[in-house]
C-alpha cells in the first residue's frame, strides 16, 4: 500500500478548543515531540488560518507568526504547514509565513467556492509551497460535485485536494465515495487527502475509510485536540494504521508519549464526544461553531441542542459564526413570548 502523510493539526486546529490561547512554550513542547515520533507535517496557525485573529473569530493571545517562528525552531524533520482561508487571510500572509521556514500552504474554501482560492493557491506554487486545497463541508455536497470544485484547485497548482469533514457529519461510506470520486476524476499525479472531526466518533474509522478508497494524506490531532468534539487523535490514527501495516512512518509508541504527556495536560477539557458535540455531527453543523454555540447558549439561556440544530437546519457554513447569536436572540426571544 502507498504510504500516507499524516498532518497534525494540533497546534491549529486545536487553537480553536484552546480558545487561540497557545504559548510559545506550549507550541515548542508539542512541535518538538511531533518532530521526535516522525510526524512529517505538522499545521501551525490560528484556528480560522493565518489571519484569523480578530473580533468576530476570537484574538490569538500570541501572534501567530510568533509562534510559527518558535516551532521552526525546534523542528529538525517535520516540515511546517499553514492554512489561509480566502478572505480571513491574504496573500501577504503567505509571504510572511515561507519567509519563517512554512513550506505547505493549505488554501481552504467552503466546498463549492473553489474560485476563490485561485490566486492564492497560484501565488503557494509560486513561492516554493506544497500546495494543498481544501474542500471544507464537504458533506453537503455529492462527489460529483466535489470533483468538479477539486478540478478547480488543481487547475491552479494545488497538488494535493482534501475531503474536509468539518462537521464531522459523514460516515465510512460516504468518505469513501468522496475520496473515490476524487481519484477517479482528478489528474494522477493530484493527492487525494481527507480531514475528519471526531463529532460522531468515526474520526480514526473514516480516515481508514479514506485510506482505502485511494487518500494519501491524512489529518489529526494529538488528544483529538481540536474544534467540536475534536480531530481524529493522531495517536490512535497512527496505532490502527501499525495495526493495519499501513506505512505512515510515525513511531506509534513515541506519538502515544507525546499525545499522553505533552498535549493531554495542556487540553482545556476533555476531547468527548458529548451530547452537543454529536449534534454538531448529527445536524452537519461546522465543528468550530461549538463554542461560539456555548456561549450564546449561557449568555441568552437557550439550548445549546437548540441553537445547533437550527443552525443545521440552515445549513450555515464556515464563516457564518455570527448566525450562532443570532439563532441564539431567535430562540429566546421566541420562549419570552
Amino acid at each position: 500500500m502507498t504510504p500516507v502523510t499524516i498532518v497534525d493539526s494540533t497546534l491549529r486546529d486545536g487553537s480553536h478548543a484552546k480558545r487561540h490561547t497557545f504559548t510559545v512554550d506550549e507550541v515548542r513542547a508539542v512541535a518538538a515531540g511531533l518532530d521526535g515520533a516522525g510526524v512529517p507535517v505538522i499545521e501551525i496557525a490560528h484556528g480560522d488560518g493565518l489571519g484569523g485573529s480578530s473580533l468576530n473569530y476570537g484574538f490569538s493571545e500570541t501572534d501567530e507568526y510568533t509562534l510559527i517562528r518558535a516551532a521552526v525552531d525546534v523542528l529538525h524533520h517535520s516540515r511546517l504547514a499553514v492554512l489561509l482561508l480566502p478572505g480571513i487571510g491574504v496573500k501577504a500572509d503567505l509571504v510572511r509565513a515561507r519567509s519563517l521556514g512554512a513550506s505547505v500552504a493549505r488554501i481552504a474554501t467552503h466546498c463549492t467556492e473553489a474560485d476563490i482560492a485561485v490566486q492564492h493557491l497560484e501565488l503557494a506554487r509560486e513561492l516554493g509551497f506544497t500546495t494543498v486545497g481544501f474542500l471544507m463541508m464537504a458533506h453537503m455536497q455529492d462527489p460529483a460535485t466535489l470533483v468538479g470544485q477539486a478540478n478547480v484547485m488543481a487547475a491552479a497548482g494545488a497538488e494535493v485536494v482534501y475531503v474536509t469533514d468539518s462537521a464531522g457529519a459523514l460516515l465510512p461510506d460516504g468518505v469513501a465515495a468522496r475520496v473515490d470520486g476524487l481519484r477517479a476524476g482528478l489528474p494522477p499525479e493530484v493527492a487525494i487527502g481527507f480531514h475528519g472531526h471526531h463529532n460522531l466518533g468515526l474520526g480514526v474509522a473514516n480516515s481508514l475509510a479514506a485510506i482505502g478508497a485511494g487518500a494519501t494524506w491524512i489529518d489529526g490531532c494529538a488528544c483529538g485536540l481540536g474544534a467540536g468534539a475534536g480531530n481524529t487523535p493522531t495517536e490512535l490514527l497512527v496505532a490502527a494504521c501499525d495495526r493495519a501495516g499501513i506505512d505512515t512512518g510515525i513511531d506509534t509508541f513515541a506519538m502515544l508519549d507525546v499525545a499522553e504527556e505533552t498535549v493531554r495536560p495542556i487540553l482545556p477539557r476533555p476531547q468527548v464526544v458529548d451530547r452537543a458535540a454529536a449534534l454538531l455531527g448529527y445536524a452537519g453543523v461546522y465543528s468550530s461553531f461549538l463554542l461560539h454555540a456555548e456561549r450564546a447558549a449561557a449568555r441568552l439561556d437557550v439550548s445549546v441542542a437548540d441553537i445547533l440544530v437550527e443552525v443545521g437546519r440552515r445549513q450555515a457554513v464556515g464563516g457564518q459564526e455570527d448566525l450562532v447569536l443570532d439563532v441564539a436572540v431567535e430562540l429566546h426571544r421566541r420562549g419570552a413570548q
